[in-house]
């Protein structure tokens, strides 16, 4: 009897040594798994973000890339940190600003228009870098091809058809003989534009009058010479005119003509029509881009996003101030903006 007590009373011991060691382990297992997934949940995407300057074009990508990035499960301030510098038109904050959120170890960069994606290139050779809303990605250096970037650049152009916006000019004034072409010296993307613009004229038998500034402080003055020579103005995107439409209508109002821009924004700011690209957009399509290279795509083996699609934009309440009338051809298919 004594010897059976013994044992099981041994037997018990060794039952209950087992249970504990086997529940400390399933234990230490479910913290460490735990603890892995506590890690993996408060991991997050830092994104530093350059904006040339503010104006309303530039604030829509912006809007459209944190909006789509929240869609998409990235969500400002909880799984992903977006830090926007604003250089406001000044090129050494661009520079200083590059170099910030290059110290700072941002997970990925983002550049809104050209200047301000090439500080971010000039900073960085290693963190991702996506364009937003670079017209002329190739020729500004940025990147080897569209198709493949071959670095650590990607991202979205806002390239429009410039042939199809000066056949519009000649649809809707028919007596349009001589236009005027209004850009920034200093933007190589307004370059590039001018020079598809020149030679489209050419094919289309339209005179052109060039008329281009330095800054912002140039265009009152150079808008009304351009404006007392010619029947309409065509402006490119172009980063500094945007900024400073309502003194550019404020003249061309004067000498009764119209301006024919090539962003929605634009349009709204008192231009009559334009062929060009919807800004929001552009912000949506950079955001599908970043998820991309968060969830492992490399930037130099990811093509370049077009995403305009040729919307006409019209400020009805304009051309109707202005007597121009607009064909119902064009009418209809248009977006009326305000």
């Amino acid at each position: 009897m004594k010897k059976s007590v013994l044992f099981f009373g041994a037997l018990l011991i060794i039952v209950l040594g087992y249970y504990f060691l086997n529940n400390k382990k399933d234990n230490s297992q479910e913290q460490v798994a735990q603890e892995k997934a506590q890690v993996t949940e408060e991991k997050v995407i830092n994104v530093g973000v350059l904006q040339l300057l503010s104006h309303p074009a530039l604030d829509s990508i912006y809007k459209g890339m944190v909006e789509e990035l929240a869609r998409q499960g990235y969500e400002d301030g909880k799984n992903i940190r977006i830090d926007l510098q604003n250089a406001q038109g000044e090129q050494s904050n661009l520079a200083l600003m590059s170099e910030k959120l290059v110290s700072e170890k941002n997970d990925i960069l983002v550049g809104i228009t050209t200047p301000a994606t090439l500080s971010l290139a000039n900073a960085t050779k290693d963190i991702p870098i996506i364009m937003a809303g670079i017209t002329y990605p190739v020729e500004a250096g940025l990147i080897a091809s569209e198709e493949k970037p071959g670095n650590n650049i990607t991202g979205v152009s806002d390239r429009t058809p410039i042939k199809q916006q000066l056949e519009l000019m000649k649809e809707i004034i028919p007596n349009l003989k001589k236009i005027g072409l209004l850009y920034t010296s200093s933007e190589d993307n307004s370059i590039k534009q001018i020079e598809e613009a020149k030679k489209y004229a050419a094919e289309l038998g339209l005179e052109v009058k060039l008329a281009s500034i330095a800054n912002s402080n140039d265009i009152q003055q150079v808008t009304e010479s351009l404006a007392s020579e010619v029947q309409a103005i065509f402006v490119p995107i172009d980063n500094t005119i945007a900024s400073a439409m309502a003194t550019v209508v404020k003249v061309t109002d004067k000498f009764k003509i119209g301006v024919f821009p090539s962003a929605d924004t634009m349009v709204a700011d008192g231009g009559v029509l334009g062929l060009g690209v919807d800004q929001y957009q552009i912000g949506v399509e950079t955001a599908k881009v970043i998820v991309d290279v968060i969830n492992g795509k490399k930037p130099a083996d990811t093509p370049i996003v077009l995403a305009n699609e040729g919307v006409i934009y019209l400020n009805e309440a304009k051309a109707q101030e202005l007597g121009i009338e607009i064909p119902a051809t064009i009418k209809e298919k248009a977006q009326i903006v305000k």
